[in-house]
């Protein structure tokens, strides 16, 4: 028997009748649920199955195969179904989405995205809505498909959808909440100035900038990037263009106060979920199949939460149930 304090030897009286029912250790159980809940929080923190293995010959004594620790992990699979199909509350202020790329072999080792809808719930309350894996780049007629499916899922409204600046996005989003606002991401429009600024300019530009996202109102920030367009623009219209273009997605968060700002304005309540998944992807390299990711990234998630009560991942913001 497998337990936490290493293994042991376990003489069982024969029983005729065949009416004993044990009641710490179930007939035909091979391991008490310590080891597995241990097995499952290292897997969730990112150890391969032969780290895991390592791990609890080291320190218990025990010997566990890596065929084994995969056979425990493999019991988040009915779970993670059962919860990404879970019906949802019918209305959310705010949906957050974004997509973290890992590395799967099908055929050949290919970067593939998965993406991840995260809401505040009316309680203040982070809300982790579901998880898909992609088949190529980060596309909207993906976050299309799987917009619709949070709206089967129970999802009649939004107030406001956070988002990149992934083409066609906006369009994906009204066509699923039409009513829903649309807010580009403040921080991947000011990084996307990269693209086509020199690195010399890079600070000046961004300084330049600053008083665009920080005015009081949507009419005083036309005024500063007027005058940013009168400064920049001759040297680089394409940074002028990519402003303009996505505007009406960049004005909604400045008609609220500070405090709101500073969650809706940029996908960041999302990216320490992101930097979380990324830290327990990275040691495996890369996964046999989308399966194995979905399963990894679950776990990760599942993690962030250890009491089931909440997601630990910041200020007000838990895990739905």
């Amino acid at each position: 028997m497998i337990t936490d304090v290493g293994p042991i030897d376990i003489d069982v009286p024969r029983d005729r009748d065949g009416s004993f029912e044990p009641k710490i250790m179930a007939k035909r159980q091979r391991r008490l649920t310590g080891v597995d809940e241990m097995v499952l929080s290292l897997a969730a923190k990112g150890l391969t199955t032969g780290e895991i293995s390592a791990h609890l010959a080291e320190v218990y004594g025990a010997s566990v195969s890596r065929q084994t620790v995969s056979t425990i992990t493999d019991k988040v699979l009915a779970g993670m179904a059962e919860w990404q199909n879970r019906p949802l509350d019918r209305v959310y202020p705010v949906i957050f989405i974004d997509a973290v790329h890992v590395k799967i072999r099908d055929g050949h080792v290919a970067n593939r995205p998965v993406y991840v809808a995260m809401a505040v719930t009316t309680e203040g309350t982070r809300d982790i809505l579901g998880l898909w894996a992609g088949d190529g780049g980060e596309g909207a007629k993906d976050w299309l498909a799987h917009l619709t499916e949070l709206k089967n899922r129970g999802v009649q409204d939004v107030l406001m959808v956070v988002c990149d600046g992934l083409r066609g996005l906006p369009e994906a989003i009204g066509t699923v909440w039409p009513q829903a606002v649309t807010q580009t991401c403040v921080v991947h429009l000011i990084r996307n100035r990269f693209r086509y600024a020199a690195r010399q300019h890079w600070d000046k530009i961004a300084k330049a900038l600053k008083p665009v996202y920080t005015a009081p109102t949507e009419a005083a920030a036309m005024e500063r990037f007027l005058e940013f367009s009168e400064d920049w623009g001759g040297k680089y219209p394409a940074i002028v263009r990519l402003w303009e273009n996505a505007w009406s997605e960049f004005v909604p968060f400045l008609s609220f106060d500070t405090e709101i700002r500073r969650v809706i304005c940029s996908t960041n309540a999302i990216e320490s979920v992101n930097a979380r998944i990324r830290r327990a992807v990275k040691a495996r390299g890369h996964f046999p199949n989308e399966q194995a990711a979905l399963k990894c990234v679950y776990m990760a998630i599942m993690s962030l939460d250890p009491t089931g009560a909440g997601l630990n991942a910041g200020p007000p913001v838990g895990r739905r149930r």
